[in-house]
């Protein structure tokens, strides 16, 4: 039986399906049915997949990884790890000197050339839909603005959002 750590992540309050709960139930589900034995877990909430910088479990989770007390990082879906493939390669690479890989609990990923490709298939499709969403949301933002709808944050001091949704 070889080591393991589970690496969680949540981008916003709003999500239910990939909660920290469900995705630590199915990665340490994952681990039990291939022989690893979980020994740690590195989890980050309310923050963004393409910045990997500001993951504070996850700069740890690579720090540690150092220390060669385990080979393997679960996580529940590979864009859980990043969602930006820059980051992505560096940190693999950087574990992949020290003995660790990152495996999907969801994803069945194999060894060889197969493999190599639907990762990086998988990463791209993460890739562009963060880029994506992020585009849709600007979009609606600035629709809003343009109809003179609120649109979140601070407001102008004497100001208040009626019930229209509309600065009063």
């Amino acid at each position: 039986m070889e080591n393991g750590v589970i690496y969680a992540r949540f981008s916003s309050h709003n999500q239910r399906e990939e909660s920290i709960d469900y995705q630590l139930r199915v990665c340490r589900e994952y681990a039990e049915r291939n022989g690893i034995r979980i020994v740690g877990v590195y989890a980050d909430r309310a923050l963004t997949g393409r910045e990997t910088n500001k993951r504070k479990d996850f700069q740890r989770m690579i720090k540690d990884a150092e220390k060669r007390h385990w080979t393997k990082i679960v996580v529940y879906k590979l864009e859980r790890f990043a969602r930006n493939r820059y980051d992505s390669a560096i940190y693999k690479y950087r574990l992949k000197k020290y003995g660790v890989r990152v495996v999907s609990a969801m994803e069945s990923i194999q060894a060889g050339p197969e493999g190599i490709l639907l990762e990086s298939v998988l990463e791209g499709m993460a890739e562009y839909y963060s880029a994506s969403l992020a585009q849709n949301i600007i979009e609606g933002m600035t629709e809003n603005a343009m109809k003179g709808l609120a649109t979140g944050g601070g407001r102008c001091l004497g100001y208040y959002t009626g019930e229209d949704k509309k600065y009063h």
